[in-house]
């Protein structure tokens, strides 16, 4: 910056003052190491208690792109504990379980599918997750270079649906076993809240601190949940019969089991912005692959066996009526005593591991929303995030079991389009280079792209989604035939029609610009 000096020398009033501003300026963002050069830091960076926040390893940075210089953690397994510890607890469970209890499935169909399923339905979000050190974006945010800046806000509320609704099922479920730990003094709703508001100060310290406990979180659960197999798994063999599986039943478990894979790809790369351009992209995807598969299948395949078990073990059953999984895994550790209740309130905290980092990308996804919400920091968000989440968990909390294969199954169609799409124009028209995703504009509408071939891929195929859905709600014509094929025909049918579209905007109304 050129400063204007006077005759003599000696600065001018008006240069002095400016050279006092941009030191001031600088002090404050050396003082804020995790806030964004950007308006949150000019509205919020000279109060004292930000400062502090941050000197004590609080992450203030936003939505703002991270800048090369600022990604240099280097600690790549990070990713894998990180998601491993967010996968090892009681929420697959949920999912497994439906197989058996609900689909009539047996124990060794119900692997099958979970572990097929599982691995190949989560490489999409994985390799995605790989894009967001290169380009220095959070998920939702790099979305924006795909479906512009304000119709970048229907993936973006789709996406809020289903961070809130996996938190809100596991918040529940944690819930749950706390009334199980105190033999029903405690109310479901009261549970929730706790649940929430320790996610929530786990929350505010952000990136860093999470990191930390997320590294060493899955010790205690994976404990947990091997000494409550332990004294409660001798009932586990007592399997209910199951008459044979149908091609129609497998299809649509698997459509459950993509529902909750695919979903990753939306927040997935929120927990790695912050590494290097040139980290190693296959250890990466690896240790997220491997992080969130391996936890998932294990857990979810336990969550099967109890289903099969709880229709023939009354102890269990009754449980399961009175507090879903909370009450089958108190009264699988009942025979141990107080020590069982011990090992019971480990499992219940251990939902934290995947609300915590949940409610991290739902308050950044927040600041992404509406004009102007990014100004607001971070920590922000994250009140207003916990608060939603006690609401609409105690409100869900009535109607667990239908609410969960109503809602996973329905956020896998949309999820299905939105890799396709991200996948489309990452690897077809900007050829993998991340130089691509200018972040001077991340924040501009003139220059992103209109969003509209985004828009119309994301929605048109939904025209035979719907007849292909097989809910508890709505069976549709397609799928009353074939099973739920609605996410295979989303994933399939949204990048032939994006890649048309998008090449009819970049020449006609962006003169060949991205």
């Amino acid at each position: 910056m050129s400063v204007d000096r006077s005759t003599d020398g000696e600065s001018s009033p008006a240069s002095t003052k400016v050279d006092e501003e941009k030191a001031l300026a600088e002090t404050t963002t050396n003082a804020l190491p995790n806030v964004a050069v950007g308006e949150s830091t000019e509205i919020f960076g000279q109060f004292s208690v930000w400062r502090e926040l941050a000197n004590c390893g609080v992450e203030l940075r936003g939505v703002e792109p991270v800048p090369e210089s600022e990604r240099t953690d280097t600690r790549y397994l990070n990713v894998g504990t990180w998601l491993g510890a967010s996968m090892l607890n009681l929420l697959p469970l949920t999912t497994g379980i439906v197989g058996t209890l609900d689909y009539g499935m047996s124990l060794r169909d119900c692997f099958l599918v979970i572990f097929f399923f599982s691995f190949t339905t989560a490489i999409p979000p994985c390799y995605m997750m790989t894009i967001s050190p290169r380009t220095g974006l959070r998920q939702m945010v790099q979305a924006r270079y795909s479906f512009g800046y304000y119709p970048n806000s229907v993936p973006l509320l789709l996406n809020m649906c289903s961070v809130m609704g996996f938190t809100m099922i596991s918040a529940v479920v944690g819930g749950q076993c706390l009334v199980a730990v105190s033999d029903n003094s405690l109310s479901t709703n009261s549970g929730i809240a706790i649940i929430a508001i320790i996610s929530m100060i786990l929350t505010i310290a952000g990136y860093k601190i999470m990191h930390v406990f997320l590294r060493y979180a899955w010790i205690p659960s994976i404990v947990s949940i091997i000494i409550a197999v332990g004294v409660g798994g001798k009932h586990l063999k007592q399997q209910a019969a199951v008459e044979p599986v149908t091609a129609q039943t497998v299809i649509t478990f698997a459509s459950l089991i993509a529902g909750y894979m695919i979903p990753f790809a939306g927040t997935l790369g929120d927990y790695v912005v912050y590494m290097p351009p040139n980290a190693p992209r296959l250890r990466i995807f690896l240790y997220a692959w491997l992080g969130i598969c391996i936890p998932s299948v294990t857990l979810m395949t336990l969550g099967a066996a109890i289903g099969a078990t709880v229709s023939v073990t009354p102890s269990w059953s009754d449980a399961y009526n009175l507090n879903s999984i909370g009450g089958v895994m108190s009264a699988m550790l009942q025979p141990a005593g107080g020590f069982g209740k011990f090992v019971t309130l480990i499992l219940a905290l251990s939902v934290i591991s995947n609300t915590a980092p949940s409610v991290y990308s739902l308050s950044l996804n927040f600041q992404v929303l509406a004009p102007g919400l990014y100004r607001i920091p971070r920590i922000i968000h994250v009140i207003i995030s916990t608060g939603i989440l006690i609401g609409v968990g105690i409100g869900a909390a009535e109607k667990f079991i239908n609410s969960l294969e109503s809602f996973l199954g329905v956020i896998s169609y949309w999820s299905a389009g939105f890799v396709g799409i991200q996948l489309v124009e990452w690897l077809v028209f900007r050829h993998r280079d991340p130089a691509t995703y200018d972040q001077s504009i991340w924040n501009d509408k003139s220059l992103l792209p209109s969003g509209i071939p985004a828009l119309i891929s994301l929605i048109l195929p939904f025209a035979i989604v719907v007849p292909s859905m097989d809910q508890v709600w709505y069976v549709g014509p397609i799928a009353a035939k074939t099973g739920d094929l609605g996410f295979e025909f989303a994933l399939v049918i949204t990048p032939f029609i994006y890649y048309p579209l998008r090449k009819l905007e970049m020449k006609y109304f962006r003169n060949g610009r991205l």
